[in-house]
């Protein structure tokens, strides 16, 4: 097998064991890139000698008997939003060009440390808003790969690395993956430090990871987990076990929610019968579930949110530079400065709301299933098509997987979404594994 084609555990388990290098599993993956990036266009920082040079470091740590951490030698894909000391980090904004710091964001200090090759930085959309850069879907360069986490979903679909980092507020990591055929894996809010992030929105950003499998997801997630002092969010915790947990059997055959939610009339008639389907597939173990009548208003309260947080966080960018910015973006900005505080709170206050109805559901069943989308990848690449089906398990920080377990009916792929209990991100994962097994075997 090519080895940029190998998974991140099987090329880890390769580089401890002596039967692959790091050097060579980079390479690879700069060939695979010299290939598909004038197509797939999934970087917005790379050099290849500061790439391989970390490579050949991590192969003579090997050498010389250090401890090698579980991504020794492995290379991963950064959204452009995470600051890396050795890399620029320009947000997706010409307003931020060149822009170089000074440290690792909290994330890729944890990845340097698990012993991850900082392959480069992925492209994102403009300040990971709606806004589209210049990424394109790896099954059709014709349609969009989703965003904000665009070049990190087409980077890890297209073989040029196994594992990415992107973030979500909306839809920015599961839209994507689903998209562009890959698992992505989004932990509950606040598992995983925002520190030295663009920041967004306080109580909906949300760090996520892309990979080809639910154990890769699981490897690299755990190591980047943890509590941070810089990130008030996170908190003291042992770290799940993600990596072993999501290789167990259940314990009992789990039993899923289908959950529409309010946008369903919003989904493609394909999505529609495919998951019909799925749930004849599934038979006895789903169960459709209404959400309460409170939900109809969930994507209004994260949009108030989001767009009242956008004013804050990116005031100086609009005030120095509006017409740089995108109409999209600026539109979102300016009605967020008319947000009323009332507003801004009372939203926020509906979230432990929707987390206790949400908790009656996980009462009965293990996981909620619902799509990641409204359809395959949309043609055209003027949009990064819609978050709807994301939105309220991002307002309420719940963990999320999607799966690439269906096929639209234009050939491309089209995600299966699972949404965990808060904090219960391994059984997620476990439910996840069982359920591609159920469907594939």
């Amino acid at each position: 097998m090519e080895p940029a084609l190998m998974g991140a555990v099987q090329a880890a388990r390769e580089i401890r064991e002596g039967r692959l290098s790091s050097e060579e599993l980079v390479r690879s993956c700069l060939a695979r890139i010299d290939q598909l990036e004038e197509t797939v266009q999934a970087w917005a920082f790379l050099d290849p000698e500061l790439a391989v040079n970390q490579a050949v470091q991590a192969d003579q740590a090997k050498r010389t008997g250090q401890r090698l951490g579980p991504l020794h030698g492995v290379p991963v894909g950064i959204k452009d939003i995470f600051d890396t000391m050795d890399m620029p980090t320009e947000d997706g904004t010409v307003l931020h060009r060149g822009r170089q710091p000074l440290s690792d964001a909290t994330v890729v200090n944890r990845l340097r440390t698990a012993g991850a090759v900082i392959m480069g930085k992925t492209v994102t959309t403009e300040l990971a808003v709606f806004a589209p850069a210049k990424t394109r879907n790896p099954h059709d360069p014709q349609r969009t790969p989703g965003g904000s986490s665009s070049g990190s979903a087409a980077a890890v679909a297209a073989g040029m690395v196994p594992l990415a980092i992107g973030t979500q507020t909306n839809g920015s990591m599961i839209r994507p993956a689903s998209f562009c055929g890959v698992y992505g894996y989004k932990p509950t809010f606040g598992l995983i430090s925002r520190h030295l992030v663009l920041q967004q929105s306080r109580p909906l950003d949300q760090v996520g990871v892309f990979a080809r499998s639910i154990e890769d997801c699981a490897v690299l997630a755990e190591a980047i987990i943890g509590h941070d002092p810089n990130d008030p969010d996170t908190r003291l915790a042992a770290t799940p076990h993600l990596l072993q947990i999501q290789s167990e059997e259940p314990p009992v055959t789990p039993k899923l929610a289908l959950v529409k939610t309010p946008v369903w009339d919003r989904a493609d008639e394909s999505t529609r019968a495919a998951f019909a389907e799925l749930a004849e597939a599934l038979g006895d173990k789903v169960a459709e579930i209404d959400l309460p009548a409170s939900f109809n208003h969930a994507h209004e309260q994260h949009r108030i949110i989001m767009e009242a947080d956008l004013a804050r966080s990116f005031a100086k960018e609009y005030e120095t530079g509006r017409e740089q910015l995108s109409g999209v973006l600026r539109e979102m900005i300016e009605r967020g400065q008319r947000e009323l505080a009332v507003a801004y709170n009372n939203a926020v206050a509906t979230i432990p709301g929707y987390n206790q109805e949400l908790d009656k559901v996980f009462e009965w069943h293990d996981a909620i299933i619902t799509p990641a989308t409204v359809g395959e990848a949309p043609l055209g690449l003027d949009s990064t098509g819609s978050p709807m089906f994301c939105t309220i398990w991002t307002l309420c920080g719940m963990p999320a997987i999607t799966l690439p377990l269906l096929v639209g009916e234009q050939g491309l792929p089209l995600g299966v979404q699972l949404v965990g209990p808060r904090g219960d991100d391994a059984a997620l994962l476990r439910t996840a594994r069982w359920l591609v097994e159920e469907l594939n075997g």
